[in-house]
This record gives C-alpha cells, sequence and structure tokens, in this order.
C-alpha cells in the first residue's frame, strides 16, 4: 500500500504531446477532456493542482494543418505561438465546463534561473493557487533558444515539471506518460517485463536501462523522466509515472493503490512488490 500518499494536498501533473494526440496528428479532444474532469476533481477534494502540459507545436501543426513538423527555429516558434494559444482556449473551455479557471504560466530557464525573477514565477504560482486558479505551465516555445551565450530552454517539459515541483514545493509531481511505468526492458518489445514499482535512487544502472541520453525508450522518453524523477529525490519530493491513457488513474494512485512507478526516499510500500 501507498497510503502515505493520500496525504499529498499540492500535486504537480505534468502531460506529454504524446497524450494530448493522436498518432495522425489530430488533437485527442476526449484525453483532454478526461484530465481537465479528472484534476477538476482533485481540486473538488481540496487538493491543490498544478498542470505542466506540452503539446504547444503538435496543436499548432493541427490547427494550420500542417503535415509535417517544422524544421527552422522560426518556424518551430511560430507555429508553438498558434498553438499556445489554441492549447489554452481548449484547456480554459474544458475546466471551465468544471467550474474552473485556468491561468497560463509561460516560463524560460532563465527566468527561473535569476532570484529575482524565480521569486516573481513562486509569486504569481502562489497566488493563482491561493485564488483557486489552476496555473497551466508550459516553457515558452516561442522566445526559448539554446545558444550557449543565450541557454534559455529546460531542454524538455519533463525537467521542467520537476523544477516547478521543487519552486511551489508540490508534494508529489505526477508523469503521464504512455506506458504504465518503469519497467526492466521495453514492455513493448518484452511483454513479460517487469515493472519497477518503486525506486528510491536513481542509479547509474538504472540510467542505463532507459537506453541513457538521446535515445527513446518505448514510445515515451523514459531518460528525460528519469532524470526529472532524480531531480525530484534531490529536492526530497516523491514523483509518480503513470499511464495516462486514463488520468483516472491519479485518483486510484493518489489513493494508495499499486499503479505505476514510484520514486520515493521514503519507502512506501508494506510488503514486498
Amino acid at each position: 500500500m501507498r497510503s502515505a500518499l493520500k496525504n499529498c494536498e499540492r500535486i504537480v501533473v505534468k502531460v506529454g504531446t504524446s497524450t494530448l494526440m493522436y498518432d495522425n496528428g489530430n488533437v485527442n479532444l476526449r484525453a483532454i477532456e478526461k484530465l481537465a474532469r479528472v484534476l477538476a476533481d482533485l481540486k473538488n477534494e481540496g487538493k491543490e493542482v498544478i498542470l505542466v502540459s506540452s503539446g504547444a507545436i503538435g496543436v499548432g501543426c493541427h490547427k494550420l494543418n500542417l503535415s509535417i513538423k517544422p524544421q527552422t527555429i522560426p518556424e518551430k516558434q511560430a507555429v508553438a505561438a498558434v498553438g499556445q494559444t489554441e492549447l489554452m482556449h481548449l484547456y480554459s473551455k474544458f475546466f471551465g465546463e468544471y467550474g474552473y479557471m485556468t491561468g497560463q504560466v509561460l516560463l524560460t530557464r532563465d527566468v527561473t534561473d535569476f532570484p529575482q525573477s524565480r521569486e516573481n514565477v513562486v509569486n504569481t504560482l502562489e497566488t493563482l493557487i491561493k485564488k483557486g486558479i489552476i496555473p497551466i505551465v508550459n516553457e515558452n516555445d516561442t522566445v526559448a533558444v539554446e545558444e550557449i551565450e543565450h541557454l534559455t530552454k529546460y531542454g524538455d517539459n519533463d525537467r521542467l515539471s520537476a523544477i516547478v515541483t521543487k519552486l511551489i514545493q508540490a508534494d508529489i509531481l505526477i508523469m503521464l506518460s504512455d506506458i504504465d511505468g518503469f519497467y526492466e526492458e521495453n514492455p513493448l518489445v518484452n511483454p513479460e517485463a517487469k515493472m519497477f514499482h518503486e525506486i528510491t535512487a536513481v542509479t547509474p544502472a538504472l540510467k542505463q536501462l532507459a537506453g541513457g541520453e538521446g535515445t527513446v525508450f518505448g514510445t515515451g522518453g523514459m531518460y528525460t523522466k528519469l532524470l526529472a524523477a532524480e531531480y525530484c529525490l534531490a529536492a526530497d519530493k516523491q514523483m509518480l509515472l503513470i499511464n495516462g491513457q486514463d488520468p483516472a488513474l491519479i485518483f486510484a494512485a493518489i489513493n494508495g493503490e499499486m499503479h505505476g512507478t514510484l520514486f520515493s526516499k521514503r519507502k512506501q510500500m508494506i510488503g514486498g512488490e
């Protein structure tokens, strides 16, 4: 049992593009509606919820009827500008149907690295939470760049969600993936692969299992998720990696049921795996 998770009051949820989009490039409206319903009901329970959402470029490609993702930085940033507007429109619509307002917070790495700007970000997020508004955080893809002299990109929203979890002292980061958790092997290749139910430290051996930097494990990037978990553990925070295809699993997981992989320094399970 993971009964201690019931005590989590402030929850960061990260959702990726693969959950929000169909393979054919269209927006998965059912997925967004289900996610909004679950997070709204967590709010109804009295939880504080912050959503870190990818998807701006994917939604932008859909809005602009692009069959191929843009290749140049200016094109990507222009598509992201269109997509971020549309994505927030969808979130506003679906969350609004369940009685909650949303607030957009776009971040770049230099903002959270600079003390005064970081304080402003924390104050903004805290104020939104206090007012009952659901903050929706994303990297500001329209201006973020990777040049060494002006490094403003986080690299991925997995890392961003871990940073947000630490910034606002959340109790847990729930990472929605497109597989059930972290496995010893690729479960799409070996259906008998064993899933780790609980991990207390991110070791070099685990990173090797994830495939290493710049590789893809399954259909999602497990390496970046593992780095996000490592960041959370270093900040004494918990991270739960679960399948985002059914957001209702969040309820079950928070209530102590054995879903996904829990990264926590404090052993939560009673008995074996």
